[in-house]
C-alpha cells in the first residue's frame, strides 16, 4: 500500500480537478452509484471527536479516520487530524493511504469551488476570507486556481495569522491584505468564505446583496458564524441536506424554512433563478465528497 504524506496527497488534489470530480460524485449520488452512510462521531474527553467515515462506489471503497481537537492551537498542533484508506472494491486490497488533513481542506475548498461557479453572481471578487487557518488557505488557493481571483482581503482573531496567509497570497501572484476586521470590506466583496469555529456571527449581515458567501467552519448546532438576518434573507444552499439539518449551526440557530434550502447537487444542471439578495453556501461535509478525492488521487 502506498502511503502519501501532506505534499504528496495535494499533488493528487488539484483544485480545478478535484472540483469536477466532486460534480461526477454529486450526480453518481443521486444515481445511486455512490453511497455513505452518516459519519459515526465519538465524543472524546477534553472535548475532541472521533469521526469515521466510509464510502464507495463501484470501484473504489475509503475509509476516514478523523479527530477533530478545536482548542489544539494552544499546543501548536493541528486542529484536524485524520487519514483516509483507499481500498479495492472487488478484492479488498489496500490501494493507498491518503494524508486526511488534506483531503479535508482541499475537498472542501473544491466544493466551495463549485459551488461558486454554480451559483456566484460576480466570480471576480474581491474575495473576503475570515479564519487563516487550513480552510482559509485552502480556500485561497482553490479560488486563485479555479476563478482567477487577484484581490483578497484577509482576517481572523490573531493578526500574525492574517498578515502570514496574506504573504502566501502575495507570493501566488495576489493582491492581499490583512485586515483587522471583516466590516470595512463588506461593502466592496462580491465572495466571502468563513472558516472559523466560532460560536457567534464572525461578521455582520451588511453584504453585498450579491455577495456568494461560503460557510465552512462552524461544523454543529452549537456554532454560527453567519448571523441569523444574513440567512434568513439570502438564497441557501447546502452540500448535503440531511447533514445541515443535523449540523449547519448557522441555518440550525436562524430558524430556516428548510424548504427554502437547496442541495448543491440540484443547482448543478439547471441553474437556479436567484433571488436579488445575497446567497449562502453551507458546507458541513460528508464521505462522499472524500470518496471524490480518492477517485481523483488514484486515477
Amino acid at each position: 500500500m502506498k502511503i502519501y504524506d501532506a505534499v504528496a496527497t495535494a499533488a493528487r488534489l488539484p483544485y480545478p480537478e478535484l472540483a469536477e470530480s466532486l460534480r461526477q460524485i454529486l450526480r453518481d449520488r443521486e444515481a445511486g452509484i455512490a453511497q455513505a452512510p452518516p459519519r459515526t462521531i465519538v465524543s472524546l474527553h477534553g472535548g475532541g471527536m472521533l469521526l469515521v467515515m466510509p464510502a464507495a462506489d463501484h470501484q473504489i471503497a475509503i475509509t476516514k479516520l478523523v479527530t477533530v481537537h478545536p482548542n489544539n492551537h494552544t499546543l501548536n498542533l493541528p486542529s484536524i487530524i485524520a487519514e483516509v484508506v483507499v481500498m479495492d472494491v472487488k478484492t479488498g486490497q489496500r490501494l493507498c493511504m491518503l494524508d486526511g488533513a488534506t483531503v479535508t481542506a482541499r475537498r472542501t475548498a473544491a466544493l466551495s469551488l463549485l459551488a461558486a461557479k454554480t451559483l456566484a453572481v460576480n466570480t471576480d471578487g474581491p474575495l473576503l476570507i475570515v479564519g487563516a487557518g487550513v480552510q482559509g488557505r485552502a480556500h485561497l488557493e482553490a479560488f486563485v486556481a479555479g476563478l482567477g481571483v487577484r484581490h483578497v482581503f484577509i482576517t481572523s482573531r490573531t493578526p500574525a495569522k492574517s498578515e502570514a496567509l496574506a504573504a502566501y497570497a502575495r507570493s501566488l501572484g495576489v493582491m492581499a491584505s490583512a485586515i483587522e476586521s471583516a466590516e470595512t470590506v463588506l461593502p466592496s466583496a462580491s465572495l466571502i468564505v468563513t472558516g472559523t469555529t466560532s460560536k457567534t456571527p464572525v461578521m455582520s449581515a451588511a453584504v453585498r446583496p450579491d455577495a456568494f458567501v461560503a460557510a465552512v467552519g462552524a461544523y454543529n448546532h452549537h456554532m454560527a458564524e453567519l448571523p441569523p438576518d444574513l440567512v434568513r434573507n439570502a438564497n441557501l444552499f447546502v452540500d448535503s441536506l440531511e447533514g445541515a439539518q443535523a449540523e449547519a449551526g448557522d441555518l440550525l440557530q436562524a430558524n430556516v424554512d428548510w424548504a427554502q434550502v437547496t442541495p448543491l447537487a440540484k443547482a448543478l444542471d439547471q441553474p437556479p433563478q436567484l433571488q436579488a439578495r445575497p446567497t449562502i453556501f453551507k458546507s458541513v461535509g460528508h464521505a462522499l465528497w472524500d470518496l471524490a478525492a480518492a477517485r481523483l488521487a488514484v486515477a
